[in-house]
């Protein structure tokens, strides 16, 4: 019976959302409709659709899980490094892209260097988000199948074709319409439910005496290996997601620059505030039900919801829950679409009107839908499928992206050459450094070198590849427009 209320609640919760979509959709006429909501967006709609970038499955089940496990030295990534990412887009791209009339950031590579590595990097950023979107459908048919028994498979048919359809409709209109309506459902689930856990465990002094010795460490021990393993989850999608089209798209959906800057520093706050919430459920359910701990962690806080709360508290953490992954994985699908319409197919035909590329970037969203979906149906770690999308776009496009707007002597051979580098050898060294030695903090000598992880490798090539390329296969220097 309580099961049976539960699911209804979510079905009418997801109609709800496909009814937005639909109705947003309204809105879009044009391309820069559809990938940025035309610049029209006040702050507090594009801080909520920034902070909605992140805060999804990852954040609520894989974050809270490594959390569980680690303490605060296993969730560096996130939720701190995401909300360093949306300070630093407000204080690194904000401004110098917003006047620019481009609707993707592989448009800037185009104006700031050449076609060439306006192509190249949209191979590279394609990809990179396609783990991404998979952790979000995996979550997805996770909770279906914990409050409905539905197989896996047919709840990833199911929640790829629900965001397939709200954004093949509505593009960034609907993503921004939903997302703000579903922040405001996260941040009172997650709040109600996070005060209910506290005082179950006896009020936040009990909490934090209960905690394991070092459970609340911030700072690494001070040894090589741990030290390069902070600094590289920091980095991974602090600085990593600052290139990726998603990001990019919310940006610059607001109505003025200020706008838009104003609206990264408020949604790096709320990531950074509200994020913590499911790390306490998580602690706390760690202390009051040890035995979840023996299970999938990833699971944790939906199975001792389901267990241990009435159907009030339920209904309220699965809307919040659902409404975070929903926000986030629609926006991410968006993104890698708009990329392949406007940066690889687009190029093909010698002219194209504006209805046609709308065209082409809404079919653009059900191929990334049937990529993604096929792949939630092979892989399930939800915070290994985060950091590989993060991973990659630090490799490839963060060093170009950032020389592109702060270094004058930056060449289009210097970004492709930093492209292809960061990529060769972060794959090279993914395939050749042991997995034990990367993680090895008692490694010594030519064992740090082997331990450190393999992204800083190919984050370092990138650079190398930027300042060798840029000096040997200069460019004659022109202005952005």
């Amino acid at each position: 019976m309580q099961n049976g209320l539960l699911l209804t609640f979510v079905g009418l919760y997801l109609a709800a959302t496909l009814a937005v979509g639909w109705w947003a959709s309204r809105k879009v006429k044009t391309t820069a409709d559809f990938v940025i909501a035309g610049k029209n967006l006040p702050m507090f709609m594009v801080a909520c659709a920034l902070f909605a970038t992140w805060f999804g499955s990852e954040t609520v089940m894989g974050a809270s899980s490594e959390f569980a496990q680690h303490g605060i030295l296993g969730v560096i990534e996130d939720p701190f490094g995401a909300a360093l990412c949306l300070f630093l887009a407000g204080l690194l791209i904000a401004r110098p892209l917003y006047n620019l009339k481009i609707l993707t950031f592989n448009d800037f590579f185009r104006l700031r260097f050449n076609k060439a590595a306006e192509i190249t990097s949209a191979c590279f950023m394609v990809p990179s988000y396609f783990s991404w979107i998979t952790a979000q459908i995996i979550a997805m048919a996770i909770i279906l199948q914990s409050i409905s028994g539905l197989e896996k498979h047919w709840g990833v048919l199911i929640c790829t074709s629900l965001v397939l359809v709200y954004t093949y409709i509505g593009g960034m209109w609907s993503v921004a319409v939903t997302d703000f309506i579903q922040t405001i459902i996260i941040i009172i689930g997650m709040a109600a439910l996070a005060v209910e856990m506290v005082l179950r465990v006896g009020g936040w002094d009990q909490m934090i005496a209960s905690a394991p010795p070092n459970f609340f460490q911030f700072f690494p021990d001070a040894n090589p290996p741990d030290s390069i393993a902070w600094v590289a989850a920091w980095m991974t999608i602090g600085l990593g997601s600052i290139p990726q089209q998603d990001v990019f798209q919310r940006v610059m959906s607001a109505k003025s620059e200020n706008t838009s800057v104003r609206a990264c520093y408020t949604s790096g706050v709320m990531y950074l505030s509200i994020a913590m919430l499911p790390l306490i459920i998580c602690f706390c359910g760690r202390i009051l039900y040890p035995e979840l701990l023996e299970g999938d962690t990833q699971m944790m806080i939906p199975t001792m919801v389901l267990q241990h709360s009435g159907p009030g508290m339920q209904i309220l953490f699965f809307g919040a829950l659902l409404s975070a992954i929903l926000s986030t994985c629609s926006g991410a699908m968006l993104a890698p679409a708009t990329v392949i319409g406007e940066n690889l197919v687009r190029p093909l035909f010698k002219q194209v009107t504006d209805a046609q590329l709308l065209q082409i970037m809404r079919l653009s969203v059900v191929f990334v839908a049937v990529i993604t979906g096929t792949m939630a149906l092979m892989r399930h770690n939800i915070y290994e499928l985060v950091g590989e999308s993060s991973a990659l776009s630090l490799v490839s496009l963060f060093t170009p992206l950032m020389a592109g707007l702060y270094w004058r002597r930056a060449s289009s051979g210097g970004a492709i050459m930093s492209m292809l580098a960061g990529m060769a050898v972060w794959l090279l060294t993914m395939l050749l450094l042991p997995e034990q030695e990367q993680t090895d903090p008692a490694a010594t000598g030519w064992q740090i070198w082997l331990g450190i992880p393999p992204m800083l490798y190919g984050f370092a090539a990138g650079i190398a590849g930027m300042l060798i390329g840029s000096y040997i296969f200069p460019d004659k220097q022109k202005a952005v427009r």
